[in-house]
């Protein structure tokens, strides 16, 4: 097996780690089990203030633009609300501060921002035997966003290089386990990427996590951020992932 691929019960126990930092951090992560399932995948969920994108490019539903013909697009479904979500309320405002109808949509200007609430959750692939992100966003009014939507609010920094890499960015797929439609990021060039961040600490014989490396390169592209704190808290117990234990997470 290739250093930096990761077999299943490798990934469990890195998630296993991740989930003890999280608790001592208050980061928000869960482990949740697949009904009458062995399989399972960890979860966050986020309340982001993204601001509007209102480029050309973004606007022109059909155009043959450059940013639409480098993101893959499997589906058009919307996810599914679940039954059990429970409801976020939010108003609209005016610029003179007087609130929208409860029907009406928010005109975004360019520049101006909104409050978005992300569902994320890391899977195991074992076609790539590495860990995968997959996600999906709501106004806090519970609509799904599309893909166009989510494409707009990826930071400027990273979109350029999504652009020109259409094998290793933003797809909308059915979530495996689940069943539902979810945006994921394409995990076929994650050994190339990480091979460099793990290398170091693998040749001084230091604890890497590899889920949580991967997390943190992969991670901010789609909003997802983490805290510097996990890799202070990984220096002084570890679970690499050449040398994990056999130890499952539970229900």
């Amino acid at each position: 097996m290739s250093r930096c691929a990761l077999d299943e019960q490798a990934f469990r126990c890195c998630c296993q780690l991740l989930l003890q930092q999280s608790e001592q951090l208050r980061d928000g992560w869960s482990w949740e089990q697949v009904q009458g399932s062995e399989e399972g995948y960890l979860k966050k969920t986020v309340l982001r203030s993204v601001v509007a994108d209102s480029s050309p490019a973004l606007k022109q539903k059909g155009a043959a633009s450059d940013s639409e013909s480098r993101v893959s697009t499997h589906s058009i479904l919307e996810p599914q609300r679940e039954q059990s979500r429970q409801p976020v309320l939010a108003a609209c405002f005016h610029a003179d501060g007087t609130d929208e109808d409860d029907d009406a949509v928010c005109t975004l200007s360019e520049g101006s921002s909104r409050v978005l609430q992300y569902e994320y959750h890391v899977l195991y692939s074992c076609s790539y035997s590495a860990p995968v992100l997959y996600f999906r966003a709501f106004t806090l009014e519970g609509r799904s966003l599309t893909l166009e939507e989510v494409w707009g609010s990826v930071h400027p920094n990273f979109k350029h290089r999504l652009q020109n890499s259409p094998l290793n960015t933003i797809t909308q797929q059915e979530h495996p386990l689940l069943g539902q439609p979810f945006f994921m990021l394409h995990p076929c060039r994650t050994e190339e990427f990480l091979r460099p961040v793990l290398q170091g600490p693998q040749e001084q014989h230091r604890p890497v996590n590899y889920v949580l490396s991967w997390l943190s390169v992969v991670g901010p592209v789609v909003g997802l951020d983490v805290p510097l704190k996990y890799c202070t808290q990984l220096q002084q117990s570890g679970c690499s992932h050449t040398e994990a234990a056999p130890t499952l997470l539970q229900t």
